[in-house]
């Protein structure tokens, strides 16, 4: 396969990813000009800039981009052997130019009914799902696509810091048992997403709320996230559920957006 169907394979899979093009060389260099490589979250995905210290500095480089959730182009230049270290001399150019940088972002604590539900019809959507629950036979109900990535974890307050800032986040997890943690460690750790919001009746929201002012953190906090979650409208049905979580996570963005 080509690097060009590579690249588009990763555009229709709407993966966020860098493309790393090597446009000029100086003395002795480990590829020519035109060389080009691919980089996704998980590392090096396809082609080669020339291997080594050099590839390993670019995918180190085209992963804080990533991390940074940006469209931009970056270009860097490095001496060989004082900013890699290599004794070959020379140096190289390199033109880092992400894409699928700022879609829709949506991450979603639970893989039960509900968010089975509710994944369903938000894959269908321009965003990128990232489901996390400690129960393997659960994420494996959900369906398998580029658009979306499962984590399987015990410890899941622990995810809450690689979460982006612009990430819209639901709790939809087994119960108060298991959402008030990660509520609690979002809302201790000063990040605000675009939306935060926690499955529930108005009873589990007035329970929330004073788990807040037990934790210690500000009162403020307590109107931080949404609880019950969706539009006022459907039955208690999951895929009803599902649509009016839907519309509003829509209604949200929108608001955000204009």
């Amino acid at each position: 396969m080509t690097f060009i169907e590579k690249l588009q394979e990763l555009l229709e899979a709407h993966v966020p990813f860098v493309s790393v093009t090597v446009v000029d060389t100086q003395g002795s260099a480990p590829q020519n000009p035109g060389a080009k490589m691919l980089v996704t979250d998980d590392g090096h995905f396809f082609g080669t800039v020339g291997g080594g210290k050099v590839e390993k500095r670019a995918i180190e480089e085209a992963k804080q981009l990533l991390e940074a959730r940006e469209e931009r182009t970056h270009f860097a230049q490095w001496s060989l052997t004082r900013d890699l270290g290599m004794t070959c001399g020379g140096g190289i150019k390199l033109y880092f130019e992400t894409y699928n940088c700022t879609m829709w972002k949506i991450v979603v604590f639970g893989a039960g009914h509900v968010a089975n539900a509710l994944i369903d019809l938000l894959i269908k959507l321009d965003c990128r799902i990232t489901c996390i629950d400690p129960r393997q036979e659960w994420l494996d109900k959900l369906p398998q696509s580029p658009k979306l990535k499962k984590i399987l974890t015990s410890e899941m307050p622990s995810e809450v810091e690689s979460i982006p800032n612009d990430a819209f986040v639901l709790l939809i997890t087994m119960g108060h048992t298991t959402d008030k943690p990660i509520l609690l460690k979002i809302l201790s750790s000063g990040k605000k997403f675009q939306y935060l919001g926690v499955i529930g009746s108005k009873a589990k929201a007035i329970r929330l709320k004073k788990d807040v002012i037990e934790a210690g953190l500000p009162e403020e906090l307590q109107s931080a996230f949404y609880c019950p979650i969706g539009l006022d409208i459907g039955s208690n049905d999951p895929q009803e559920i599902a649509v009016s979580v839907t519309a509003q996570l829509l209604q949200e963005r929108d608001k955000l957006r204009s």
